[in-house]
């Protein structure tokens, strides 16, 4: 539909823009949902990020997504930071609230989580995926592990066990973090793997690139799920290796659709559905 002065506005600010599918993503929902609004791409770069982010309200924004380089930055721009997105230590999704002022807030373990339950359905007659079903395995401890760790202490999960190949950075985080986090050396990822109910690969390895994870999945139990936040390829090495073996299987794309939904809904003021259609059309572009 045609956007008028009445409509809604809000979009992704990262430096540089053009990789994001975010505005396609946010596209297909306003035209599906015929909502007077546009998702526009805004390359800021570091140094004009805040004069960007404080543009907002006076050019009409309800608000924005905030991509690479500047989700740890936005932090310390906005007028209130909630809590998760200080534990998680970076924001990604901006509200323009009626007075001016920005809140921070952090989808991203929102969409980790979500895309595990609505891909897999593992123990259905229980009501779907749980993160209390066991031991989870993260690999990596960048600004992503922190995001899925974080949500899957929140969900319940009995223990984590945090592998990376610099173990200092993944101990730093353990001790930031707190919790049930067992920090593994990076020789002992593959016998991490016993007794698991989830791995999660937050790395960049297995993406169009880049060499596959190094992680012989034998130790893994048979009913284990296996997550890789990757989807260029839609089917990472370690996704096609799980899958080979038996083991349930998520891709990441889910991960940035169902992210993608809170802030959505708080801009436009319609709750989106993820969907097959959804997917193609981010898929496609």
């Amino acid at each position: 539909m045609t956007l008028t002065a009445k409509g809604r506005l809000a979009g992704v600010i990262g430096w540089p823009i053009g990789h994001s599918r975010s505005p396609q993503l946010h596209g297909h929902w306003l035209a599906r949902y015929r909502i007077d609004g546009a998702y526009v791409p805004m390359a800021v770069p570091p140094e004009r990020l805040e004069a960007a982010l404080r543009g907002l309200a006076a050019l009409g924004f309800r608000g924005c997504n905030v991509t690479v380089p500047h989700k740890e930055a936005a932090m310390a721009l906005v007028d209130e930071l909630d809590p998760l997105a200080r534990r998680i230590a970076a924001v990604n999704t901006i509200v323009v609230r009626e007075d001016g002022s920005l809140f921070g807030t952090n989808t991203d373990g929102f969409g980790f989580l979500a895309n595990l339950e609505a891909g897999t359905s593992l123990n259905a007659k229980e009501g779907g995926w749980s993160a209390g079903r066991g031991p989870a395995v993260v690999v990596g401890a960048g600004g992503a592990a922190r995001a899925v760790i974080v949500a899957l202490a929140d969900a319940g999960a009995p223990e984590i066990r945090l592998a990376n190949r610099t173990r200092a950075r993944a101990e730093a985080l353990a001790a930031e973090l707190g919790g049930a986090i067992t920090v593994v050396d990076w020789a002992d990822r593959a016998a991490a793997l016993d007794g698991a109910a989830l791995v999660v690969n937050t790395t960049t390895e297995g993406m169009v690139g880049r060499p596959a994870l190094d992680l012989p999945l034998d130790a893994l139990p048979a009913d284990a799920l296996v997550n890789d936040i990757v989807y260029a390829p839609l089917e990472t090495p370690l996704l096609a290796a799980a899958r080979a073996r038996g083991n349930p299987v998520v891709d990441g794309v889910g991960m940035l659709l169902h992210q993608a939904r809170p802030g959505f809904e708080a801009w436009f003021g319609v709750a989106p559905v993820v969907d097959a259609a959804l997917r193609a059309a981010v898929l496609g572009a």
